[in-house]
């Protein structure tokens, strides 16, 4: 697990969804928490990886070196593209077995940025279940894009006015922004596991 876990680490996050997908949830798991928690390679693996390449790729070099790779967020993005099922099994799996790990996965699983790839019925749904005050303070740490994004899926009377607001707002504490953007992405996945949006991860499925 843990010589899949580095190549993993080193692949691009759909691709090794992919794989992820394909092994036992309890494999899968193992590899999921041990990519999260990559900082140094112990040389061991280092050297078993290595060997393995060689095997199967005759110009693998024995220098060859693994820089810092994997992470939270690169586990957290692997987990997005899995598929909700299987998602699902992990992390209830993870849960068991590390939950303080788990619960840090999840909370990067979906950041405020991805709302950009909500589609704008789901954006509609969750402005009408967010306060004007809490988006006025999230929009302020958001980019010009995201920010569009929120005012054309509000009516345009309504639009201006959380414009208007977010113009005479002052200067925001970082905390308060993500503290307001965390609260919005809750709402954002209550309302995806309900049903009623679909928040752009876990691969191609459509209902």
């Amino acid at each position: 697990p843990q010589v899949i876990a580095v190549v993993l680490a080193g692949l691009e996050a759909p691709k090794s969804a992919q794989v992820i997908a394909q092994l036992p949830v309890s494999m899968g798991t193992d590899v999921v928490a041990r990519i999260a928690s990559l900082a140094e390679i112990p040389q061991d693996t280092i050297g078993e990886l290595d060997e393995v390449l060689q095997q199967r790729f005759s110009q693998a070099g024995s220098g060859f070196k693994v820089t810092a790779m994997g992470g939270v967020r690169s586990a957290a993005e692997i987990l997005n593209l899995v598929g909700k099922d299987i998602e699902h099994q992990i992390i209830e799996t993870l849960n068991t077995d590390n939950p303080p790990l788990c619960q840090e996965i999840q909370d990067n699983m979906f950041v405020f940025e991805n709302l950009l790839k909500v589609d704008d019925r789901g954006i509609q749904a969750l402005v009408r279940e967010v306060t004007t005050d809490v988006l006025v303070v999230a929009l302020k740490g958001a980019d010009a894009e995201l920010q569009d994004k929120i005012f054309r899926n509000m009516s345009k009377r309504a639009g201006e006015m959380l414009r208007g607001d977010l113009e005479a707002k002052g200067p925001v504490r970082l905390a308060e922004v993500e503290a307001a953007q965390k609260e919005i992405v809750t709402v954002a996945r209550r309302l995806a596991d309900e049903g009623t949006i679909m928040l752009g991860t876990g691969g191609d499925e459509f209902v």
